[in-house]
Order: C-alpha cells, then structure tokens, then sequence
C-alpha cells in the first residue's frame, strides 16, 4: 500500500510580501516605500493591507513619525531579512557555483557603519558556502584607492564617487538619515524643526572620524552652494558627542539609529531639519573580479539596513 506522503503547511507570505514590509520598515512609511519599491504608494498600501490579512495580524501602527512595527511585525522584520538573503545567496550558487569558502576583505567609507556590520556579517556565516570576511579598517578613509590597488574586494561608500572606466562596480544598497539632538533645556528644544540658520548660530558637534568628503556632502545637502561659517566640537566617541550635546554645548548631528539608544533616558531632544530630511545613501563598490561575492554580500547588507529601534 502506498502511503501518501504529508501535507506540509505552506507560507502564506511570499517573497514580495517580504520585500514590501521591510521597505516600508526601512522609509517609515508608504509614499517613501513607494520610491524604493518602484510602486504606487495607494499600491503599497494594498500590499500592506494584504499581507496583515493573510497573517490575521497588525504589522505596522501609525505614530507621530510615521509607521512603527508592532511586534508581531518587528518579529517579522528581523526574520524576513536573513530569510531572504539566504534565498538570493541559494539563486547565486545554483548559477555560477563558488568555492567552498568564499573570502572578501571590506572597508566601510563612514566608521558608524562598524557598529552593525559585525552582526549582519555574522548572519552571512550561516550561508553555504561559508563567507570569511575581513574587515580592513585601515582603508576606511581612502576605500577607493584601496579597490583600485587590490587591497580591498569591496567597499561601503556613502561619498567618495568611483573612477571613470571598468575596474570599479557599485550597486545601491539603503539611506539612512541624519538627525540632529539639543539638550532639553537648549533654546531650540521647543522648536518644531532646525532651520539652517539655527546650525550657524550654535556648533555643531560631530565626530572627529568624519572623513572630508561625508563633510562636504553634508555642508552641500544643508547649504547648498553656500559655505556659511560654522563652529565645531569634535570627539572621537559618540558616548561624548551626546553627552556635550545634553550639556547644552552645541546640536549634535548623528545617524538616527546611532542616536536612537541615547533618546530613551532624559535630557535630549531629537530634531529635523525644516524642509527635506538630510540622507546618506549607501553603496557596494567592488573588484569585477570580485562580483559573485559582492553582489552575494551586497544582498545580506541591502536587507538588513541599520535603523532605529521602534
């Protein structure tokens, strides 16, 4: 007698149900999900409101800042993005099989991204086959010529432009944004929005780390053209950027996800420039040699994008 063989339970989600949650959890919302999926925003909405019925549950509440994940769907997130990396890295060895250990050397161009790399590189040694990546933190500052000599396999650019010609490659991979934090009793606390003229009447407090091309691409995106004067603190740790900035001696400018743990105790406020939020995108610049690797790589980064905690 033959047996039939189990019914096993199916996913009620799919691949794009995925993608469209963790874009709306990357933007905030749906009109900027919209962009990066290349959607209408009424159609992400739908696809939100589809993917809630197939699970029977709330993924996203609407605060003051947009969309929050609720925990169900913060659960969701966290899952999503190693689930989907793992499928893109199974597509790539089906097609053009690699070694059995794969190594890439990487730099990142902003040193805030060596707070989250770590762990999202640690999730990728899970993949078959192995990854052994290094981190080169010394070609941090100049990761372009590091390509160019061979020092480097890849590279996370949020300035510096690549070459003219074909030695170079660059995908896109996610923005985050840059916030700005007063102390609650600094005289912009109560204020709805910065404006640019707020940043020329108080310093600035930022990282000494900062290379001068993010310097320049931050003074372009604020003040355009302009090359207003401004003052400046420096310090090379964050824990002593927020705590001059909660002592009232300047606004303090770091990533939102940077800043996010320091906001939950008392003392700073987190600030928006009026107008048009101040965004980093994020490159993969790599090798040509080194494209099945990067572009693997490129797909665990792209999905697991540092962000705020909700």
């Amino acid at each position: 007698m033959r047996i039939a063989a189990p019914a096993f339970p199916r996913p009620r989600l799919d691949v794009r149900d995925l993608e469209l949650v963790l874009a709306i959890a990357a933007a905030g919302s749906t009109v900027h999900a919209s962009a990066s999926l290349h959607l209408t925003q009424s159609a992400v909405s739908r696809g939100l409101r589809l993917a809630e019925d197939k699970l029977g549950l709330r993924l996203f509440d609407r605060t003051a800042r947009g969309l929050s994940p609720t925990p169900a769907g913060q659960r969701l997130i966290d899952g999503a993005r190693p689930v989907l990396a793992q499928l893109l890295a199974l597509e790539a060895s089906a097609e053009t099989p690699l070694p059995e250990s794969v190594r890439v050397r990487i730099a990142c161009e902003c040193y805030t991204a060596y707070h989250w790399l770590p762990a999202t590189l640690a999730d990728l040694q899970q993949t078959v086959p192995p990854f052994e990546v290094t981190i080169v933190p010394e070609h941090s500052y100049t990761p372009v010529a590091a390509l160019l000599a061979g020092e480097l396999d890849v590279a996370l650019l949020t300035t510096s432009p690549l070459p003219a010609g074909r030695a170079l490659v660059e995908v896109p991979l996610f923005r985050d944004e840059l916030i700005l934090l007063v102390s609650s009793g600094h005289p912009l606390a109560r204020a709805a929005s910065l404006t640019r003229r707020d940043l020329t009447a108080y310093p600035l407090i930022a990282s000494s780390q900062t290379s001068r091309p993010e310097q320049t691409r931050f003074l372009s995106q604020v003040f355009g053209r302009s090359r207003p004067k401004l003052a400046y603190l420096r310090f090379p740790l964050t824990e002593v950027i927020v705590a001059a900035a909660r002592a009232g001696q300047g606004i303090a400018v770091l990533s939102e996800w940077i800043a996010a743990p320091y906001l939950e105790g008392k003392g700073l406020v987190r600030k928006r420039l009026a107008g048009k939020p101040i965004e980093r995108p994020w490159r993969l610049a790599f090798r040509r040699e080194s494209k099945d690797a990067a572009l693997r790589l490129g797909a665990a980064l792209r999905f697991a994008p540092p962000r705020a905690p909700p």
